[in-house]
């Protein structure tokens, strides 16, 4: 069935149950709507801002959007894009694409005029729905996008250049249109994260996004009772497939407008929480911040956390270990996934696995995995090669790009351009990016390794890995460390830590910066090889210095 069933669904049967809720804690306009729970905050305590809609509000507001489109004449396989900051309009906008039988294209809000160009024009975009936030980048492309893109703004204030969102859909039916939509029907393009150059548009049908929604939910056993927090960027997959858990339990979930540890913890404790999904630099912020004492759990309702999963990047085993001296009580699950393969999920660890912190894990539900060679041929059981998925929520294709479809898909398998590794229990572990993989006088360090034994040294806040250009052996790998807030470390200080690993894999430079990281949490590398590599000149002097002992 198509994914804006479940919708419908939830509407008839939960219909005035709460089904989304926005808080913005930076924001101090009163409380729109007051909800039961919100008696239990100490007086003391500012209330954030807060609005919330329940199932069949929802689903109502999706086909007042449907009504709308089709009345100005979009039609089912046409593209509608999405460029907002998480919001409750975000969702029943999107829906109300599909429920047309248009494809939903999310736009990355931090995309320049010239990105959104790109990306509007590479999906052909006919409708942009965007916010307040954006005025200035789309009207930078307005001239180049013409006639043939409808702009309407989700916001007071509305520009000239644009439509009024509120003013279009008020006055439209709030009845579901009676638009026939199958399973295998087109229904949304995500654009990779642009980490590796410019970004692809990754077309999915409703069968992936349905899949995405079952697995979620079998994964993390979601029930009816559940309340999962979303944080992360809603035009992303990380964030929208993991909330397709609670679309398909008919759960509440609740957005949050900020990624403060404070204001995260606040809102586990306002909200009754259950289920939390973070990123990296978030765990490492809360955990600093309750290192540091900035921070106290006394206080707050967390009995009812029972979940803290982590996806879009390697997580260090040290970092969990660290999480559960303060959770001790909390289930842990690490998701794999890529949004050619609907977002994480292809390869988790599963909550009964914690004894495996640092793997991956094993095939989701509905998937398969394999890890071959170069030539596509599986390696041995313990040896490194390109990690593979098969399965009902891998992408139809790269939308206008045969050439990159075909390198990624084949034979329904997805290769990942990732680098990985079974152990012999069965569970995989995850290497390293195959083109961030840096080859050093023949050797190969796999950046992800060294980066999990740096973040374990007390000074360190953040790291990142990245090869540089070095004359006489190809590449010498450099760590970037952003060491913790308040704190100072030396180069000598680091270079003593890292004689606990091999030579080979010994960083040769150390660099103290901040490490850049795109809205998902992965480290933004091509910005730091950008940066520190070609082009500096700090390296030719490092790398003569290191050349002859790097090669020991």
């Amino acid at each position: 069935m198509p994914i804006t069933d479940l919708l419908e669904r939830n509407s008839k049967l939960y219909g005035n149950e709460v089904a989304l809720v926005e808080i913005n804690p930076e924001q101090t306009e009163p409380i729109r709507i007051t909800w039961k729970e919100y008696s239990l905050i100490q007086p003391t305590s500012q209330k954030p801002y807060r609005r919330e809609i329940t199932w069949s509000v929802f689903d109502e507001k999706a086909n007042r959007v449907a009504n709308m489109l089709l009345s100005r004449g979009i039609k089912k396989g046409q593209k509608v894009a999405i460029l907002l900051m998480n919001c409750l309009e975000w969702l029943p906008i999107y829906f109300g694409i599909l429920k047309t039988g248009a494809i939903a294209v999310p736009l990355n809000f931090r995309y320049s005029s010239e990105e959104i160009e790109y990306c509007v024009n590479l999906a052909d975009v006919d409708v942009l729905f965007f916010g307040p936030e954006f005025i200035g980048r789309v009207e930078n492309t307005v001239l180049a996008l013409g006639d043939k893109c409808l702009l309407f703004f989700v916001g007071d204030n509305c520009p000239s250049f644009a439509e009024s969102y509120n003013e279009a859909v008020n006055n439209c039916p709030s009845s579901a249109p009676k638009i026939l939509i199958e399973d295998t029907d087109e229904a949304a393009i995500y654009f990779s994260s642009g980490t590796t150059g410019f970004p692809k548009a990754i077309l999915h049908n409703h069968t992936a996004l349905l899949q995405a929604a079952r697995m979620e939910a079998k994964h993390h056993l979601t029930t009816h009772e559940d309340v999962f927090l979303c944080i992360p960027p809603l035009y992303h997959t990380g964030a929208k497939m993991h909330w397709f858990g609670s679309l398909f339990t008919g759960s509440r979930a609740v957005i949050l407008k900020g990624t403060s540890p404070k204001a995260i913890l606040d809102v586990v404790s306002w909200e009754r929480c259950t289920i939390v999904w973070l990123l990296v630099p978030w765990c490492q912020d809360i955990l600093t911040a309750l290192d540091t004492g900035e921070l106290k759990l006394e206080g707050r309702n967390l009995s009812q956390w029972r979940l803290m999963h982590i996806g879009a990047q390697p997580v260090p085993p040290s970092l969990i270990r660290h999480w559960l001296e303060y959770f001790p009580n909390h289930k842990y699950d690490t998701n794999y996934g890529l949004s050619e393969s609907t977002g994480p999920g292809c390869v988790h660890l599963g909550m009964e696995n914690i004894h495996k912190v640092g793997a991956i894990g094993v095939p989701g539900y509905g998937w398969e995995l394999k890890i071959v060679d170069n030539d596509g041929k599986p390696v041995a059981q313990g040896e490194t090669g390109e990690l593979c998925v098969k399965g009902p929520g891998v992408m139809l294709c790269y939308y206008h790009n045969p050439g990159a479809t075909h390198e990624s898909l084949r034979d329904g398998w997805l290769f990942t351009g990732d680098m990985a590794m079974m152990d012999d229990d069965g569970f995989v572990w995850l290497v390293d990016r195959k083109k961030d993989v840096v080859i050093t006088g023949g050797e190969n360090i796999y950046p992800v390794q060294v980066e999990n034994f740096l973040i374990t040294h007390p000074k360190i806040h953040d790291v990142a890995v990245i090869g540089l250009p070095e004359p006489r052996l190809g590449e010498i790998a450099a760590a970037v460390i952003q060491v913790k807030k308040g704190m100072t470390c030396t180069e000598e200080e680091i270079n003593h830590f890292c004689l606990g690993l091999p030579r080979y894999k010994r960083p040769r430079k150390i660099i103290f910066a901040d490490v850049p990281r795109n809205p998902t949490g992965k480290i933004e590398k091509p910005k730091l090889r950008e940066k520190y590599g070609k082009g500096s000149s700090f390296y030719v002097e490092d790398s003569a210095k290191h050349s002859e002992e790097n090669a020991k």
